[in-house]
């Protein structure tokens, strides 16, 4: 049940995975529409419970489907994971209040049904790239951050004890670079994603360009994850490059997880890589993806090391 033409959907799945388990359109919520499916990719048979990474797809908050991540999925189901791909209701017909509830959701039915695939729903790892890189950025916060969660109408269904990593693909970290002029994305971006503002009667003042602007700057604050880096966040890994537009927000986002003594580990490339342009790791075709899925694999299983394990080590 793909959103997506059929050659965007190929150009990133070709030559597919065939040495793991796919289980597509699971419908996480139970309202039969495509923005509520999810689909589990496992590497098969496990003597123990695997470590889980849930991820979702860019595309502006405004397009996208999860069917041109699968093999950018299956890549990392088969280093030894369990892999939930999932959708979410996008704008402009939803708010962030939609899509932050939808990554709750998604979450939900990790922790009550992954196990039933081989995962361990209290070793999870988030991760997303662009747009999608921002919603699991945010529910990350939101899980440590209680007025974040009560903003966005969630009680996070994804303890921070469970919360093990986050990953981040050329995201939309820090919206701040949004409102600099000749930026790529216009602020119409931010606007549909915060609350539908209500309809400004004739007897109130007119607002000028200043104070909209203000206004728009503080509803954002509400949207950018970097803003709520602090205290019990979990490891990032971030990927980026000089080649992708959400760049200097991405080391904005790593400069605040290290000031804030934060667990960070980056794969940065610079402008003479061709083929990293945004949002790049979806195509499996390039070593630059190859390099960011093992060092992918190595992070998650790293951060994922269960309690007994790591009591043993020591």
């Amino acid at each position: 049940m793909s959103r997506l033409g059929p050659r965007e959907t190929l150009r990133f799945n070709l030559d597919p995975i065939t040495t793991v388990h796919y289980v597509h359109d699971v419908d996480y919520v139970g309202d039969a529409i495509a923005g509520h499916r999810l689909d589990v990719i496992t590497p098969g048979t496990a003597l123990d419970p695997l470590p889980v990474y849930v991820y979702f797809h860019g595309g502006g908050w405004t397009s996208g489907d999860k069917s041109a991540l699968t093999k950018y999925c299956a890549s990392q189901a088969a280093a030894g994971m369990v892999v939930v791909n999932a959708n979410y209701r996008m704008a402009t017909s939803f708010r962030m209040r939609h899509m932050l509830q939808d990554v709750d959701a998604v979450l939900a039915w990790v922790r009550d049904h992954v196990s039933e695939y081989g995962g361990d729903p209290l070793r999870v790892v988030l991760g997303g790239d662009s747009a999608g890189g921002q919603l699991s950025a945010l529910y990350s916060a939101a899980v440590t951050h209680p007025d974040l969660a009560a903003h966005y109408g969630i009680e996070p269904a994804l303890q921070s004890s469970s919360l093990r990593g986050l990953v981040q693909h050329c995201s939309a970290v820090d919206l701040s670079v949004m409102f600099e002029r000749g930026f790529i994305l216009g602020l119409g971006f931010i606007r549909m994603l915060v609350p539908l503002q209500p309809r400004r009667t004739s007897h109130e003042p007119p607002v000028s360009r200043r104070q909209s602007l203000a206004a728009l700057r503080r509803a954002a604050r509400w949207l950018s994850p970097i803003e709520w880096v602090g205290a019990g966040h979990p490891p990032v890994f971030v990927t980026t490059s000089e080649r992708d537009y959400f760049y200097r927000a991405s080391l904005n986002y790593v400069d605040r997880l290290r000031s804030v003594g934060g667990q960070v580990e980056t794969l940065v490339y610079d402008r003479s890589r061709r083929n990293t342009e945004h949002t790049w790791q979806q195509d499996a075709r390039f070593p630059e993806s190859q390099e960011v899925y093992s060092r992918l694999a190595e992070f998650v299983h790293r951060v994922t090391i269960p309690a007994v394990a790591v009591s043993l080590e020591h």
